[in-house]
């Protein structure tokens, strides 16, 4: 075997690994360690509800800083009662 072709082997042996490892969830973590993520995480699905949360009052601040006086005092009732 000449030096392309190994260089080539080698190549396709890293792209299919990859492949696999893809496949399966496989994560490399820092400092080359394998971690195996088998289904949902529940931070990420925690995070992913307060970013909602916050999605929806800024989209209330943006409709109270638009919006006139009358709007946002009643803008200011709703969000008294929310808490």
């Amino acid at each position: 075997m000449n030096p392309f072709e190994m260089v080539v082997a080698i190549v396709a042996i890293t792209a299919i690994a990859s492949v696999v490892r893809a496949k399966y969830g496989v994560v490399r973590r820092h400092k080359g360690e394998d971690f195996v993520s088998r289904g949902p995480d529940p931070e990420a699905e925690r995070l992913q509800a307060e970013v909602k949360a916050l999605k929806d009052r800024v989209a209330v601040l943006e409709r109270l800083a638009t919006d006139g006086s009358t709007a946002l005092e009643r803008e200011f009732d709703k969000l008294r009662d929310r808490d």
